[in-house]
């Protein structure tokens, strides 16, 4: 007769897969970030355009966003232990390829593979949410969130990586770490929850095309703009910010790197506690002071440096105006904390409206955030090749954020009307 393998506790199987995926997401998102360091080298040595650069920086964004809901649904249906260490080693492989390549085509081939350590985000969004209720979901989805801090990783270490050893040995150097952290993750987790109880013949998974039917709902598609903003936004500033600072201000690429970590780390640290906000105040609170905070800092930063001259009675009077660097510093800062807060505020709805579909759902709204981090680099560098105007990123992300806050607004102003008839269900009170 066989010894059973022991089970873990409840508490323990479940801090231990919110440890594990936080920790993996954040080697996840330093490698899916690489390309805002590496990427301003490859561009000297190609001799780039602005749009070119854009691309490259913006190519492993478009992997991660598009595979986000195949992703989620498999983690549905096989489980995130066996889903996130496949998509780690996927991505670690594209990523040590990458310092082999020599031509700006080879270099978006490797891009493509290296952007799947982004579509871990929806594998471990659907994975941990197994584990926790629906009133602790928004902290733990919230902490898990905290993995964007890798981005902030890339851009302290990968610089000194770079002049030391070239920007080849960081592309080896992080497919290393990816790998040994996809070890770690298979033997250090658990499946989770719903995957045991389907082992244990209760409970089957849905027909895979009836995993799509809640992408039918218009609302799901608003929370998709929300999150193309509050991390699409997010990882388009995480990759341009170097190239910014060093235009701008004229940083060398080491400072320029450490200054956008500097944006990056509130940006993913707080996540977790706009996860603590969301499940004590309602995400619709914490998405309203997201979208305006957002609002009027885009719009600063959005303030071109200028000159003027006015005809005075004794002749010209001249006037500059420009946002110094640690004034600039201080309002990405703020940016960055409304936007960490706004991303765990939107993924707060989803367990509470679509338990059974996190995956698809999640990997959907993930999808459209991501693409946002894909399709906002390249129209910033458009944008500077049109206009010759640095602070025209910023003037999109106003755009942006303004239409959110809208949409945002009358779709609660609908509801509040539907909630006065009696035709609104009391879920809405839980997740708004």
């Amino acid at each position: 007769m066989t010894t059973p393998l022991p089970v873990s506790s409840p508490d323990d199987a479940s801090s231990r897969a919110l440890a594990m995926s936080t920790i993996a997401f954040t080697v996840c998102f330093a490698v899916w970030t690489i390309f805002s360091i590496i990427g301003v080298r490859i561009k000297e040595e190609l001799g780039l355009s602005e749009t070119q650069f854009g691309l490259l920086v913006g190519t492993p964004i478009l992997t991660g966003s598009l595979v986000r809901i195949l992703l989620g649904i498999w983690t549905d249906r096989f489980g995130g232990r066996l889903v996130y260490t496949a998509t780690m080693l996927a991505a670690a492989a594209s990523t040590f390829l990458l310092a082999f390549a020599h031509t700006y085509t080879q270099m978006l081939v490797a891009a493509l593979g290296v952007g799947l350590a982004g579509g871990s985000f929806a594998v471990g969004v659907a994975y941990v949410s197994r584990f926790y209720p629906t009133e602790k979901q928004g902290t733990a989805l919230g902490i898990f969130g905290v993995g964007n801090v890798g981005a902030a990783v890339t851009k302290f270490a990968a610089p000194f990586v770079l002049l030391a050893w070239g920007w080849q040995n960081v592309a080896v150097i992080w497919a290393c770490v990816l790998t040994f952290m996809a070890l770690i993750f298979w033997f250090g987790t658990e499946d989770d929850p719903v995957i045991r109880e389907r082992r244990a013949g209760r409970g089957a998974p849905k027909n895979f095309w009836q995993e799509f039917a809640p992408l039918k709902n218009l609302q799901v598609w608003r929370f998709g703009l929300y999150y193309f903003f509050v991390f699409g936004g997010f990882v388009a500033l995480a990759l341009w910010l170097p190239r910014y600072l060093i235009g701008v201000y004229g940083f060398d690429i080491a400072t320029a790197g450490m200054i956008g970590a500097a944006y990056s780390i509130p940006a993913s640290i707080f996540r977790a506690y706009g996860g603590v906000l969301s499940d004590r105040l309602g995400a619709r609170a914490v998405l309203y002071w997201t979208f305006v905070v957002s609002a009027v800092c885009c719009a600063v930063l959005a303030l071109p440096a200028t000159d003027y001259a006015v005809r005075g009675i004794n002749g010209p009077i001249t006037f500059h105006f420009e946002i110094g660097w640690l004034a600039f510093i201080a309002i990405a800062f703020v940016l960055g904390f409304f936007m960490a807060i706004g991303k765990a505020a939107v993924y707060k709805h989803i367990p509470v409206y679509y338990p059974d579909s996190v995956g698809a759902v999640g990997g959907l709204v993930g999808m459209i955030g991501g693409l946002g981090g894909f399709v906002l680099p390249i129209a910033f560098g458009a944008l500077n090749d049109l206009t010759g105007v640095w602070s025209s990123c910023f003037m999109l992300l106003f755009l942006v954020v303004a239409a959110c806050l809208a949409w945002m607004h009358a779709a609660i102003l609908r509801m509040n009307r539907d909630a006065a008839t009696a035709r609104t269900p009391s879920l809405v009170a839980a997740a708004e």
